[in-house]
């Protein structure tokens, strides 16, 4: 056996059942024993940073890592936007490169570049393979450290030289000891005791959870804890959908992008709680303030995490749904101020049943979504792309049981027509009913509208929602206010034919100018067979804060 089959027989030993990828010559060995690994399946990406937001949509939804592999050169650095907006959002991943001959590094061959030194900030561990014999030790390790802890991606670079290698004995460890690697797991008994007291001595208690919630499996302990303590709750990005927005304890997505509902539950809390999230600067605009006015608790399971943007008065390092647990086999009752919840609802049910702005010829972006959301089924899975269509989803989308996939961290353009691709994967392999729906800007768009190929070569089920104004929103938006001179270099002049270039490729397309028929639009929208497009007019003046 050599080291290529090595490899793969290492990831089925990983239960590894899908794997996104572009072939090249330095990882030609690799891809030929895949060809012959039936129970493994593979979806050519049409450029190598999709590859690794396929490989994340896929591991949101399943939950184990997701498997990426490129070749060397500009097949590994395309990758390394991948790399860096899952690492950014913790999300679990093991990517595989070629690379040129061990015994050339160095010398800058043909496509040889260095990718675990440029991938070091932000990979959680990265491999340079040495010896084909390690090969199974280290594929062992890396899909232990991408899934344990804080989550993230892990980096096997693999020479051409080390793939034909022969082994002289596969043997794949039954265990992984990396020493110096522990990560706390449980909380210290003597913190669960006072963050429970402070939960039971507070008046106006507010519960901040994030995405950490998600990869810890906890939504359910955070919701029992809510409820039982009556809690209300605000998310950040990343935490949007553990809870449904019609939820009398849901107060929306906190920051400066979120609702005002949050926002000010924020601004009157007198113990803020914070569950698996950073506290960024989009997140709390000012942190000096909230330390100044309220005690803070933070439950994560990187304790860099803790006090790096706010100090704590209580730190809780360890595995979230392990945390919650443990607090909820305490006497915990609710002993908050009825005033301060009853107050909190009316400024949400205010704000949710808001009348949006109507303008000829154009569907507010908030109309269009809160209209889906009615429409969608309690589990879609909702992949959201980054700009002004990010943000009037997470403000404006109903939430019910499903999830809402984003970049939140790194905020990358055209993440999620290629992450729907991943999660759509997971959804068949799973042999799930779900909907698997794209939001994206036309800008977005046009970054991985290349990847309608995938689609269509699948033949998956995945509905695209375009929001098409013409400009990249949210820049275009920001040089409208001082101290910038107005719109410069966003006119998305040139533009294609979206129904033309889906027809392109097969797939129907429908476009929503006209509120009055909105419904009958999306009706006949999301029951289409396989993939669709829908294109919505959007003004250009609209603006997130409208």
């Amino acid at each position: 056996m050599n080291g290529a089959r090595a490899l793969i027989e290492s990831l089925r030993r990983e239960n590894v059942r899908h794997m996104f990828g572009y072939a090249g010559a330095t990882i030609c060995p690799a891809v030929d024993a895949l060809s012959d690994a039936e129970d493994i399946g593979y979806t050519l990406v049409r450029t190598e940073q999709n590859a690794g937001h396929m490989a994340s949509g896929y591991a949101r939804i399943t939950g184990k890592p997701g498997v990426c592999m490129v070749t060397s050169g500009p097949g590994a650095t395309n990758l390394l936007t991948g790399i860096a907006t899952a690492y950014m959002d913790s999300i679990p991943m093991v990517a595989i490169t070629g690379q040129v001959p061990s015994g050339l590094l160095g010398r800058d061959i043909f496509q040889e570049v260095d990718v675990t030194g440029a991938a070091a900030p932000f990979t959680k561990h990265s491999y340079l393979v040495k010896d084909a014999n390690e090969i199974p030790r280290i594929v062992k390790e890396s899909f232990h450290i991408a899934s344990t802890g804080r989550p993230g991606p892990v980096l096997i670079d693999i020479p051409i030289d080390m793939q034909e290698q022969e082994l002289k004995d596969f043997i794949y460890p039954d265990e992984v000891r990396i020493r110096g690697y522990k990560p706390s797991v449980k909380g210290h008994d003597l913190q669960i005791k006072r963050v429970a007291e402070k939960i039971m001595q507070a008046e106006k208690p507010l519960i901040c959870a994030g995405g950490g919630v998600w990869l810890s499996d906890a939504k359910q302990e955070l919701l029992t804890l809510a409820e039982r303590c009556q809690i209300p709750v605000v998310k950040t990005m990343m935490g949007l959908a553990l809870m449904p927005s019609d939820h009398p304890l849901n107060m929306g997505m906190i920051g400066s992008h979120g609702n005002r509902c949050a926002n000010k539950a924020l601004a009157r809390a007198d113990l803020l709680i914070m569950i698996g999230c950073r506290a960024a600067d989009r997140t709390i605009i000012s942190p000096s303030e909230i330390q100044r006015r309220m005690e803070i608790i933070h439950i994560d399971v990187d304790p860099a995490e803790i006090g790096k943007n706010m100090q704590a008065a209580v730190p809780l390092v360890g595995d979230i749904k392990i945390i919650l647990n443990q607090l909820l086999e305490k006497d915990l009752q609710s002993r908050g101020s009825d005033s301060w919840r009853s107050e909190l609802r009316e400024l949400r049910r205010a704000e949710i049943s808001r009348v949006f702005p109507r303008k000829e010829n154009y569907i507010f972006p908030g109309a269009l979504l809160r209209t889906l959301g009615k429409k969608l089924n309690p589990d879609a899975i909702v992949c959201v792309d980054v700009g002004q269509n990010q943000i009037f989803t997470c403000k404006y989308l109903p939430q019910k049981n499903g999830r809402l996939l984003t970049s939140g961290g790194l905020g990358t353009m055209g993440y999620a027509l290629p992450a729907a691709i991943g999660a759509r994967i997971a959804v068949q392999e799973k042999q799930e009913n779900k909907q698997v729906i794209v939001i994206c800007g036309d800008g977005s768009f046009q970054m991985s509208m290349n990847e309608l190929a995938a689609i269509r070569a699948a033949n998956l089920d995945i509905k695209i929602i375009l929001f098409r104004n013409h400009t990249l929103g949210l820049v275009h938006q920001i040089q409208r206010a001082a101290p910038y001179h107005g719109p410069f270099g966003v006119d998305l002049d040139g533009s294609p034919d979206y129904a033309a270039i889906a027809a392109a490729y097969g797939i129907p397309s429908f476009t929503a100018s006209d509120e009055n028929v909105l419904e009958i639009t999306l009706d006949r929208f999301l029951s289409s067979n396989g993939p669709c497009l829908l294109i919505s007019e959007t003004d250009p003046e609209v603006k997130t804060t409208d």
